[in-house]
């Protein structure tokens, strides 16, 4: 082959080789990474399915921001029904320890802390837990990029997350489906401690909002019990100027920035 013609060839695949991350480590570093708005500020509806098929439901209010090193905190507030009405959750993202995470029962009028042994627990009844409300560091688990397929028609990176040694965490393994395109997770499998698949959480409808690709409309069906918990956004802005005493225990407390 032709020194010219080899060169040329050289330099149209080498900036697609960029484009396309090839390991499990990569794949997932660009779905944390992905672009979205220093802050964002949502109305969501949570409904709740019992195993019978009965269901229930709750609205409440999300803020998140993120600070200069890329690090989130989340206020969760929840407005109705009444028997949950002034709950209050926050969770702060911390570099190379775990969260810190407090919750306001307006039935105990304190703040407890959430301590990080019940990470695995249920988040307000929900088939969420504490640990599933909130980001998971890459560094902690080591990815395998198991194989590409489609996922409801659309291309995706399977990749394999097991925690490292000494890494806490309530699932041996995750399985995701993370889209070729926006770095979006469409689809997680959840494996229990025994290796049983437990929980199928579903990014069922995807929006750009401002610019950004945005989840608004997520179900966590727990496989082993029957149940399942919905999250739909009524509306979600990004970007917004939110006062920076929301993200407080004395916001918790009092429910005032």
């Amino acid at each position: 082959m032709p020194k010219r013609l080899f060169l040329t060839i050289l330099s149209l695949i080498l900036p697609m080789a960029l484009l396309f991350p090839q390991s499990g480590d990569d794949i997932m570093r660009r779905v944390k990474d992905r672009e979205t708005g220093s802050s964002s500020h949502a109305l969501v509806q949570m409904e709740l399915t019992d195993k019978k098929g009965v269901t229930s439901r709750r609205t409440l209010e999300m803020y998140g921001v993120k600070d200069s090193q890329g690090l989130n905190s989340m206020v969760v507030v929840f407005h109705e029904p009444a028997s949950v009405r002034n709950t209050r959750y926050l969770a702060v993202e911390n570099k190379g320890r775990d969260d810190d995470k407090w919750i306001f029962l307006p039935a105990l009028k304190r703040v407890r802390r959430i301590a990080a042994s019940e990470g695995g627990s249920s988040f307000m009844g929900s088939d969420f837990t504490y640990d599933d409300m909130s980001d998971r560091e890459v560094e902690k688990d080591a990815h395998r990029l198991l194989r590409e397929e489609q996922e409801t028609g659309i291309d995706c990176f399977v990749v394999e997350s097991v925690p490292k040694t000494g890494e806490r965490t309530q699932y041996s393994r995750r399985v995701s489906w993370v889209d070729r395109e926006r770095f979006l997770p469409l689809k997680i499998e959840l494996f229990d401690r025994a290796g049983k698949l437990v929980k199928v959480a579903t990014l069922e409808e995807i929006r750009k909002i401002q610019g950004y690709w945005t989840p608004t409309r997520t179900t966590m069906r727990n496989v082993q019990t029957g149940t399942a918990t919905v999250l739909a956004m009524d509306k979600f802005v990004w970007d917004e100027a939110l006062p920076a005493g929301i993200f407080t225990q004395r916001f918790l407390e009092t429910g005032r920035p």
